[in-house]
């Protein structure tokens, strides 16, 4: 019985050995493969004094070399902790210094970085190279110690062909159990300090046995999702994929900029699973000429991290009508919590998708102001989540634990956790919950409580409008004004007055934007949402 993330990955590799596992470009691992180089890599973390329940980062790209790193990181008994390759290098160590990180993994474009962190980062002591390739028989590229490491002495540097030496049988015994950290994902914090979301082996598997068999997953899957190792839907490609035995496939960078070569490049690679934030298949559906490609393997479309604007979901739908559309929701402290398939013809355009009800082995209610559970349609409350997929907390920071993770309010005799999420929400006719917005996502205006993103979806309402958000600008009179940043997509004329008058059809006219700014592209984050505190920072 699988009990540890590494379990999935041996088992099936007992089961079936040649099966492809992991598919980045030319070179593919199969899961016996992917199964004895991680074993190296575990035994290797060993020689370098990591011990279980140690941290240990990786500073590289998705690649086939970064999840044979995560497997040999969890084989060890050790927690990954994902480092954005794109990251400030202050960012970079503030992270690694606050969850006690002592070994790095890192390829050979991003090695010289790590190791030119070692002065910012006392403890580290140990650098691991990752194959950044392999040859035919499954060898390491020469030069895979980059020269300018060597002349750090505080920093042990082990070379992939150092790695390569170990044994590569099993390691014995299991290193951790299932209640020890997997990973700790680093998500912004409202304070400027990162917050380190610590999730258990039983919190993952919990998620991903529900994913699997949401999604269907089977051996002939071949799943992509473009999700960086730092963000918390690429839990689904390495861990659900390997449960099922199917083959994760990776996203070449830069691809999703570049619409129509990412069609090009799902139809080339038979991909059947996709999941992703809403803007790449915005993007895809708008630009990517769908109907000039095969894409007939694409069989489930799985989205999560944003809302999905109807209108252009309803667009991707009747592009790609032979695919399943799957909204899954859950902030990283929870995994995906709920879900909901979309039928065909989404409907109104300004209505927004449920994002449905709980998953298996998970329970979700909503507390109303005062207390009660919500329990009928036009009720409002804050979403609350309970079962084994919750976070234990976050690294380091007990006191923001407490503000989210506390008692069940509903379970009187014993001590139970339950995460508070913060998103406000209200439930369907037919039992579904429906997002509304952030509790701290509602502003006063004119003495008048506005959601912004009621503001945003009568935005998006309007059909040259591709991507809009609304911010809330301090005003000593107004207690608020409402600041509209809007992307077109490419109509010509769009123009403040014409936006404006679009809203004042829609909305009472306190919700109506003060301010309406129009730009090329909205700002992301390396996860591919859109980043509101730089547009915010850029008024």
């Amino acid at each position: 019985m699988a009990y540890l993330l590494p379990h999935l990955l041996t088992e099936r590799a007992a089961l079936a050995p040649g099966l492809p596992a992991v598919a980045a470009g030319e070179r593919s691992l199969s899961y016996e493969e992917l199964d004895r180089l991680s074993n190296q890599v575990a035994r290797a973390l060993f020689a370098q004094g990591v011990a279980p329940g140690d941290r240990v980062g990786i500073l590289a790209p998705k690649s086939a070399a970064s999840v044979v790193a995560v497997f040999g990181v969890l084989k060890a008994g050790a927690c990954y902790v994902p480092l954005d390759p794109r990251s400030p290098a202050e960012r970079l160590a503030a992270i690694m210094r606050a969850s006690g990180v002592a070994v790095v993994l890192a390829d050979e474009a991003t090695a010289p970085r790590a190791a030119a962190m070692a002065d910012a980062v006392p403890g580290l002591r140990g650098l691991v190279m990752t194959g950044p390739q392999w040859g035919p028989e499954g060898g390491s590229t020469p030069g895979t110690r980059p020269p300018d490491l060597a002349v750090r002495p505080a920093l042990t540097v082990l070379p992939w062909d150092a790695v390569r030496a170990e044994p590569d049988g099993p390691l014995g015994r299991d290193q951790a159990i299932e209640t020890d950290l997997a990973y700790i994902l680093y998500t912004s914090g409202s304070t400027g300090t990162p917050k380190g979301v610590m999730i258990s082996h039983r919190a993952s598997l919990t998620f991903c046995a529900w994913a699997a068999a949401c999604a269907g997953l089977r051996e002939q899957d071949r799943v992509c999702s473009p999700a960086p190792l730092h963000f918390d839907l690429s839990v689904f490609d390495i861990f659900a994929s390997c449960l099922a035995g199917a083959c994760m496939v990776v996203l070449p960078e830069q691809m999703t900029t570049f619409p129509a070569r990412l069609a090009e490049w799902m139809q080339r690679e038979r991909i059947s699973v996709w999941y992703s934030v809403p803007s790449i298949l915005t993007m895809l559906a708008t630009y990517g000429n769908l109907r000039g490609f095969d894409l007939s393997a694409l069989r489930a479309i799985v989205f999560a991290g944003e809302v999905f604007p109807v209108k252009h979901l309803t667009r991707l739908m009747a592009e790609l009508p032979g695919a399943r559309y799957l909204n899954w929701y859950g902030p990283t402290e929870t995994n995906v919590c709920t879900w909901y398939e979309v039928p065909p013809g989404a409907g109104d355009p300004i209505s927004p998708i449920p994002i449905g009800r709980a998953c298996a082995n998970m329970e979700v209610f909503a507390v109303t102001s005062d207390g009660r559970r919500v329990s009928k349609p036009g009720d409002e409350g804050e979403l609350y989540v309970r079962g084994p997929g919750l976070m234990h907390g976050y690294w380091g920071q007990p006191d923001k634990t407490r503000q989210v993770l506390g008692r069940n309010p509903f379970q009187e005799a014993y001590d139970e956790p339950a995460y508070r999420t913060g998103d406000l929400v209200t439930v369907d006719e037919e039992g579904n919950y429906v997002f509304l917005g952030r509790r701290d996502g509602m502003v006063k205006t004119r003495g008048y409580r506005v959601e912004l993103g009621e503001v945003e979806a009568a935005l998006y309402a309007h059909p040259a409008v591709r991507e809009a958000v609304v911010l809330p600008v301090p005003d000593e009179i107004l207690g608020n004004r409402l600041r509209a940043v809007i992307s077109a997509d490419g109509s010509p004329g769009l123009t403040r007055q014409e936006v404006l008058e679009h809203c004042l059809r829609r909305l009472p006219g306190y919700m109506v934007p003060d301010v309406v700014e129009f730009c090329e592209a909205l700002p992301r984050t390396s996860t591919g949402k859109v980043d509101r505190t730089q547009l915010a920072r850029a008024r």
